[in-house]
């Protein structure tokens, strides 16, 4: 099978295929909880940075939905029901998220930008069917902020008028901005950030990691600030160990500057210097809500929206990573001493 017709998010680790769950107790709590009153809420919405568990709590608490035990969320992955959300095949579950498209000839990506109202009025004759052995039909929205504005309408005109046991679960990284009659029809749970130990725990059942030393996943898991999902990316990562570098000493000198931006010299660095910036400008934001606090900050704020611009143009124009690395740490370096 050609690499360019299979989805990139379907991987071995796929929260459908995760059955493990750490650092999110209490959210499994009530959840369980709320099935066991016998007056399931129909919508829920599962909020928190990107990366944490959502969708794996998700998926954990429909196949649960599927085949209730007494005790807990747990299912093993043996059970029939398991085996069949894994493998994306269970005629009760619908998952509604961006679609894919294998014939498309974007170069950057072949899954759409949004989730397109096709995709949620999918969600209308899905409910239309009862569920098998009469249980519980389970729709997953992953995530709920890529809706565009018809797709949030069309999803909200069912979640207004519920079928008869049905459960929605809307992920969603940022639920600031969804529509406010979607939030206000869903009981919202927050989920928090891992603590490191347990971003260690769950980058140690993931099969891209299987060979990375120790010092390595811990770097990862602490740069994360304790999104399993965002520290995948970072391991092994030249950019996340430059800003380790910046991060465990943040006095500069032009000189230092030039040394830590010559990392990202040459065209096989791209996704490295994304990393880099990225880590970088949540420092810099992070330092001017500090500041903000403490009653300044000016001085940091105006650097962090300076690298951010610049990051940008360069982005758009295509300029040298190096130099624009260099840049951004001057920047920095001045608002720093100010």
């Amino acid at each position: 099978m050609a690499e360019d017709s299979v989805d990139p998010r379907d991987v071995a680790w796929h929260p459908r295929r995760r059955f493990s769950l750490y650092g999110h107790e209490a959210a499994e709590e009530k959840l369980f909880r709320a099935h066991q009153s016998g007056k399931l809420h129909h919508a829920w919405l599962l909020s928190g940075p990107q990366g944490i568990g959502k969708a794996t709590l998700a998926y954990r608490f429909a196949r649960f939905l599927m085949k209730p035990n007494q005790s807990n969320l747990h299912m093993d992955e043996s059970a029939s029901v398991a085996r069949n959300i894994a493998a994306g095949a269970h005629p009760d579950l619908l998952v509604i998220e961006r679609a894919f498209d294998p014939k498309s000839k974007a170069k950057s990506s072949k899954i759409k930008t949004e989730i397109a109202v096709a995709n949620a009025r999918e969600a209308t004759s899905f409910f239309a069917h009862t569920a098998g052995a009469g249980g519980w039909r389970v729709a997953i929205v992953d995530s709920a902020d890529e809706l565009n504005t018809e797709s949030a309408n069309a999803l909200l005109k069912i979640i207004e008028e519920p079928p008869a046991r049905s459960v929605f679960l809307l992920v969603s990284h940022r639920p600031g901005s969804l529509l406010r009659t979607i939030r206000s029809r869903c009981i919202h749970l927050a989920l928090s950030p891992l603590s490191t130990e347990n971003t260690l725990r769950v980058l140690r059942e993931l099969p891209p990691v299987a060979k990375t030393s120790a010092e390595d996943l811990r770097l990862a898991a602490e740069l994360s600030h304790g999104s399993p999902g965002r520290a995948l990316d970072l391991v092994g990562s030249k950019g996340a160990a430059t800003f380790a570098k910046f991060e465990a000493n943040p006095k500069l000198s032009p000189a230092r500057c030039v040394e830590l931006g010559a990392t990202f010299a040459g065209r096989e660095m791209a996704g490295d210097f994304e990393i880099f910036c990225d880590l970088l400008v949540g420092w810099t934001a992070q330092k001017a809500r500090n500041a903000g606090i403490a009653g300044g900050g000016q001085a940091m704020a105006k650097a962090h929206d300076e690298i951010v611009a610049s990051l940008r143009q360069a982005d758009a124009l295509n300029l040298d990573r190096r130099q624009t690395a260099v840049d951004a740490l001057l920047l920095l370096d001045e608002a720093l001493k100010a």
